[in-house]
């Protein structure tokens, strides 16, 4: 980043010292959010999304002892397949009148709610206002991901290390404020944009284009009507996540995600290409230094705003010379770093999601053998790519676990249906066993249509051999 923008930007505050200060007060306003989830036997559960996270949430969540009949919607070809759960392709999460209905019909007490959209919608709130627990923050604390602006401005306000940066509406402005600033620059859309609304520009004429793209050519919707032009952060990315409930925090392992489409982390940003945890980068001294700094400022900060946050929290992270800055913020678990997780955690997920609902101490046990997942995507993906490519072979994976994300049924057969298509997770003594033993299940699988990177997990990978963590 060029020296003008330390003088033009406000500058990222100073860490807060008083972060870790009443970690477990709970707001008043907590009653008129939670409905208690019931007591004893088992519980029927709705698992609300279709990507290759909520496979893996409905899967570990379906090993519960209490958990009764699963549903998933609207799910895709793999939680078809899987036992113990039925999908409800027609159940549209966007009806939130539909759900509730469906959920008081099937007796479901319980209901995770995976991706980003239906949160920023409010599906939480209208569960709870019905008095169905849902697991997911309400709109109002939604905003962490459903506005960039809105998680820059509270990191400003609550003195949250991340990037400098600037909010624009006007495009003219956008541009005048890059040139200034100069190369290379970060554009980002303020809205949703499933993982892709993010331009590295490094050139001025890229960071131009971005803001075209966004702004004047509507591509990505009303998700680009703002947009966030900020700091160029160089560093290590990493994938953070803690339970939230009000100003308690309890941190959950880490993950590295491969955010761009090319080997070597190259081309444009993707939803994700794979993933592996734990992350080497992630050591205990960075990891305090998160929850001090980034995790427990931002709780008490949104309780502060009269938006408390609960449930599970993202936090993107860059770390250089040992010190992590923000930069950005989900509100639901990560997809595909939730594959990698679930696979490595051992403790009960429905007990675990349930305790945090109720507003009880939740402790977690995680195998220390590490995981990692391997994306298969369509061909041409993040741009245009066809659908109904035929997936075949499944059913001759071994060594590792195969999570549906974009794929549907068509005639008895498992077809594509989306970007993402396959997350092929396996775990290891070390992390070159769980990527050895990933790839040689993606090899087993026949889809023509369909690529990957072949090398997740690189960073950890070069680490072990050279003789680190």
């Amino acid at each position: 980043m060029s020296v003008q923008l330390s003088n033009m930007l406000h500058a990222a505050p100073a860490p807060l010292a008083a972060a870790a200060r009443s970690r477990h007060c709970r707001p008043a306003a907590a009653a008129t959010l939670r409905v208690t989830c019931a007591a004893g036997g088992k519980q029927n559960v709705l698992v609300v999304g279709s990507g290759g996270r909520e496979h893996a949430l409905a899967w570990k969540l379906a090993q519960s002892p209490s958990c009764g009949t699963l549903f998933v919607a609207p799910g895709n070809a793999g939680t078809q397949l899987e036992p113990g759960m039925v999908t409800l392709p027609q159940l549209n999460p966007s009806n939130h009148e539909q759900v509730i209905d469906f959920c008081r019909e099937k007796g479901v007490s319980f209901v995770v709610v995976g991706p980003e959209q239906p949160l920023v919608e409010g599906l939480a709130d209208s569960l709870a206002q019905a008095g169905i627990t849902a697991f997911g923050p309400t709109a109002a604390a939604a905003q962490l991901e459903g506005s960039k602006a809105f998680m820059k401005d509270i990191c400003r306000k609550y003195n949250i290390p991340t990037a400098q940066y600037e909010t624009f509406t006007d495009p003219a402005a956008a541009k005048a404020f890059i040139t200034q600033c100069g190369s290379p620059i970060v554009v980002k859309t303020s809205g949703l944009a499933a993982g892709k609304g993010v331009i590295v520009a490094q050139t001025l004429e890229e960071a131009y284009q971005a803001v075209d793209d966004m702004m004047l050519n509507n591509a990505f919707g009303e998700a680009g009507a703002t947009v966030v032009v900020e700091e160029f952060l160089t560093g290590e990315e990493a994938s953070f996540f803690a339970f939230i409930d009000g100003e308690s925090c309890v941190p959950l392992v880490g993950a590295q995600d491969h955010k761009a489409v090319g080997e070597g982390d190259t081309g444009p940003n993707t939803g994700g290409m794979g993933s592996y945890s734990p992350a080497p980068v992630l050591t205990p001294e960075i990891e305090r230094q998160v929850m001090e700094q980034l995790i427990y400022p931002t709780a008490r900060g949104m309780c502060a705003e009269g938006t408390p946050f609960r449930g599970v929290i993202f936090a993107g992270l860059m770390i250089e010379d040992g010190r992590a800055k923000l930069l950005e913020h989900n509100v639901r678990f990560g997809d595909p770093e939730c594959q990698s997780l679930m696979v490595r955690l051992q403790s009960d997920l429905l007990e675990s999601l349930q305790a945090q609902c109720r507003g009880e101490e939740v402790k977690l046990e995680w195998s220390a053998d590490p995981s990692l997942t391997v994306v298969l995507a369509a061909r041409g993906y993040p741009g245009s790519y066809a659908k109904g490519g035929a997936i075949r072979g499944l059913e001759g994976v071994t060594g590792a676990k195969v999570f549906h994300a974009g794929t549907a049924m068509k005639d008895g057969q498992v077809v594509s249906a989306g970007g993402r298509v396959l997350g092929v997770t396996a775990t290891g003594k070390d992390v070159l066993e769980a990527q050895q033993k990933a790839y040689a299940a993606v090899d087993a699988i026949d889809f023509p249509d369909g690529f990957c990177r072949r090398d997740i997990g690189w960073r950890a990978v070069t680490r072990l051999r050279e003789g680190g963590q």
